[in-house]
């Protein structure tokens, strides 16, 4: 997979994949940005959460139990020195009209074996889901 990231003035980026999609991203005043759009690390969690989204509505959906409702709230502790990688992602599912049993076996073939993205990073990534029926 290739993408394209083209500089936009200040610390403004456009990222264009293959999708055709562009991905702006941007930093904070502080550090020379306008705060014109998500960071890229903002958009690392955002494609972490996206990615095991897709694999856990799939698997329920084979599962012949689709969830009514799925948020995924995704936290990531960063270093505090450079280059201020993730150390720790902790990921929780919450989905209605989902057994719990059926939700937790879908994000463990999620995160064990089919996405990509947290196949990709180097942190330490926990997993919890949250069932109501």
């Amino acid at each position: 997979m290739d993408v394209k990231v083209n500089w936009d003035g200040g610390m403004r980026f456009v990222g264009v994949g293959p999708s055709g999609h562009g991905m702006a991203m941007d930093a904070a005043p502080e550090v020379g940005g306008g705060n014109t759009a998500p960071r890229p690390t903002e958009l690392l969690l955002a494609a972490l959460g996206g990615c095991t989204g897709m694999d856990v509505v799939s698997i329920l959906e084979k599962m012949r139990t689709p969830p009514q409702t799925l948020e995924i709230e995704i936290s990531g502790e960063r270093s505090p020195e450079h280059p201020k990688a993730f150390r720790r992602i902790r990921i929780l599912f919450r989905a209605e009209g989902v057994p719990e049993e059926n939700l937790r076996k879908a994000v463990q073939l999620s995160r064990e074996r089919y996405c990509s993205v947290a196949h990709s990073l180097s942190a330490e990534i926990t997993t919890e889901v949250e069932a109501r029926p």
